[in-house]
């Protein structure tokens, strides 16, 4: 009996290692971010979901929707019917806006807050706020993050979420910013991305590259916030799912019993301070 429970507790015990923060698939708050290529195509049976019923998403334990607003000038098309169908489920509702290298970043900042306040008075969203990311090209430089952080706090009195687009031309470039650059940077959690052991165009470090392991390498963070461990890898027209599976972190293929592939997340913390979290980096838009 002692055996069985042992093997029973192995998996939790391996996934508190050093290196990933006390998080697991199945104790942590999970978060869902999506974007104009959502749904991706069903590749097994299962639950299913569209950017207008994401009941599917909610009932295989998603607390939190962060849906694309814009690439650039791009608007996301999904990005108002994502917001309204999560609203409508009682979740979490967020919005990231991807930061290219033109226009400026504050000029992308003020596009971003300015939607994200439209659409959320024209479909009616609930008096909810709404977590504000900016997501980072890899050819991001430290004053881009700096001038994007510093207008959308001007904006709306909110300090967005980080996400980037990991490089190792940019885990060099945010290590040699200023000290005044770093401090504005580092006001905004970390949302970290990191697939697999081997980390995103690796370039430090031997064995298995954890998220903590990810966060030193920029010289910015002391920790992060949320780990988006599963995403996928376009090959040949079909989306081929990835995600941080080893002895020591296990992740399934598929999120719950859904068709398609997503991109996954777990935040660090509990499911109060999750909603602390979004208290704090949300827009009250009302």
């Amino acid at each position: 009996m002692l055996r069985i429970i042992a093997l029973l507790l192995l998996p939790l015990l391996l996934c508190q290692c050093g290196g990933f923060g006390g998080t697991s698939v199945s104790q942590s708050p999970a978060v869902l971010n999506v974007s104009g290529w959502d749904p991706k195509e069903v590749q097994r049976g299962g639950d299913r979901y569209s950017e207008n019923n994401v009941s599917a998403l909610r009932r295989n334990g998603a607390l939190g929707l962060i849906a694309r607003s814009a690439k650039g000038n791009e608007l996301d098309t999904k990005f108002a019917d994502f917001l309204e169908s999560a609203d409508r489920e009682g979740m979490l509702l967020g919005a990231y806006h991807f930061v290219t290298m033109s226009p400026s970043a504050t000029a992308q900042a003020d596009a971003f807050v300015d939607r994200v306040e439209a659409v959320a008075r024209a479909r009616g969203i609930s008096r909810r706020k709404i977590l504000l990311v900016g997501d980072f090209d890899t050819q991001s430089t430290p004053d881009r993050l700096v001038d994007f952080i510093r207008r959308v706090e001007q904006r709306t009195g909110v300090t967005p979420v980080v996400y980037l687009e990991n490089s190792a031309g940019l885990r060099t470039r945010l290590n040699g910013a200023s000290p005044a650059q770093k401090r504005v940077i580092r006001r905004a959690p970390y949302w970290i991305a990191l697939y697999g052991p081997a980390g995103t165009e690796r370039s430090m470090g031997s064995g298995d590259l954890t998220p903590d392991d990810l966060t030193d390498q920029y010289g910015i963070w002391s920790d992060w916030a949320m780990w988006q461990y599963g995403g996928v890898i376009w090959k040949n027209g079909r989306s081929n799912a990835k995600h941080y599976d080893t002895a020591r972190w296990r992740s399934p293929r598929y999120f719950g019993n859904m068709a398609h592939p997503m991109e996954r997340n777990v935040f660090k913390g509990s499911v109060g301070d999750l909603n602390a979290f979004w208290d704090r980096h949300g827009l009250a838009w009302w």
